[in-house]
């Protein structure tokens, strides 16, 4: 999962290959540590949706990682997890996104402004990181010079590079967290840590140590997820024009269309272990058992959509688990959606024509969450709108 074979050819086409021929829908490997994986969106769905067997409590693959994963609400299963995820539903739902809109927007035009004039970019340093990014700071009220340090360990956990353990980065992002907490639960703000340090879970209020938790989750899935996703979106519409002309053309297809690039370009493969021994689709699973339920892999089944690895901004039933499934649907993907359209329409509406720097070879990264180590994109200047 950390490095599939043919990763040059794309690392969504690479995961692909687990549904080609002959290819059980439920797989055993034995690799890191060894594990299942379920490589169809029904099974998929399914194991998410039974948390009595399949568990939160290890989420991470390999072993070690998903042991050290204490995350909350992520590493607690049904009924516990529901009162943290209220919780965090004060800081990343739906009110707070619109309340942020302008400010998405602003940012997103700033940047491109920034750079328009350029001729040229590295898409993923100048904009996939800083804008969801520090959409993010802002929302949870940190310094924009505290990003290195925090976007650094959040890399560790979601695409080691064996530098240090997932338990040594998810300590240096507690390091980090624990006396900013404890100053927000004396002094609280308005900011989502705040919020989180100094909110009520079952009738009491939260603990540090859940404080800690929470805040950590946070986090990582501020400073990664919509970072990495951005970067795979602008690889292909550099790659197409024909689609980066039908958004132009009709601006108002970018909704849709953002669905569709979910569905296409999905990046994420959580796990899950098992509470009992089971039998599942013919499997015999044992208690302990860890299994991987790549959320990318339901977008990508033919049982699901028709073609697909073909990107159709008009298909009529988009079918993806990109934000999960069951009661660990993403929190955060009201937010998701508003950063990646605002992008596709403030980037369409200055940079219609861009491709990819010749020579260039784009290199993607496997793991919990894939990634695109860099994306250097060319344009005329000449040709870009000021807006």
């Amino acid at each position: 999962m950390y490095n599939p074979p043919n990763i040059s050819e794309g690392v969504q086409k690479a995961w692909a290959t687990l549904q080609g021929p002959n290819v059980p829908d439920l797989i055993w490997t034995r690799c890191n540590g060894g594990h299942w994986i379920a490589t169809r969106g029904q099974l998929i769905r399914e194991a998410f949706e039974d948390s009595a067997n399949f568990s939160s409590e290890c989420p991470f693959i390999p072993r070690e990682a998903g042991d050290a994963y204490d995350f909350i609400p992520t590493s607690m299963d049904p009924p516990q997890q529901r009162q943290f995820r209220a919780l965090a539903n004060q800081v990343v739902g739906m009110p707070v996104v619109d309340k942020l809109e302008s400010q998405i927007q602003e940012l997103a035009c700033s940047l491109i402004e920034n750079i328009r004039l350029q001729g040229h970019c590295n898409f993923t340093e100048d904009f996939a990181e800083p804008f969801p990014i520090r959409i993010f700071m802002l929302l949870a009220d940190l310094p924009d010079k505290d990003i290195p340090h925090l976007k650094y360990l959040t890399d560790q956990m979601t695409r080691p590079d064996g530098s240090m353990t997932f338990a040594e980065a998810r300590d240096g992002l507690y390091e980090y967290l624990i006396p900013i907490i404890e100053q927000r639960r004396q002094k609280p703000g308005t900011d989502a840590i705040s919020i989180v340090a100094n909110g009520q879970v079952n009738g009491r209020l939260i603990t540090p140590d859940e404080a800690k938790r929470m805040c950590g989750l946070l986090l990582v899935g501020g400073l990664d997820t919509v970072v990495n996703f951005l970067s795979f979106s602008m690889e292909f519409l550099a790659k197409s024009p024909e689609h980066r002309k039908e958004l132009i053309d009709h601006p108002e297809r970018i909704p849709a269309a953002t669905e569709e690039l979910l569905r296409r370009f999905s990046l994420v493969a959580d796990g899950r272990i098992l509470k009992s021994d089971l039998e599942f689709h013919g499997v015999q699973l044992k208690k302990g058992d860890q299994i991987l339920l790549p959320q990318m892999l339901t977008g990508l089944d033919e049982r699901e959509n028709a073609c697909p690895m073909h990107v159709d901004f008009s298909r009529q039933k988009v079918s993806h688990t990109t934000f999960g499934h069951g009661s660990h649907l993403c929190l955060g993907q009201h937010l998701a959606r508003r950063e990646i359209v605002t992008t596709l329409r403030e980037w369409l509406a200055r940079i219609p024509d861009f491709a990819i720097a010749p020579g260039a070879q784009v290199r993607h990264q496997s793991g919990i969450v894939s990634g695109v180590h860099a994306l250097p994109l060319v344009w005329d200047p000449a040709t870009t709108i000021a807006v």
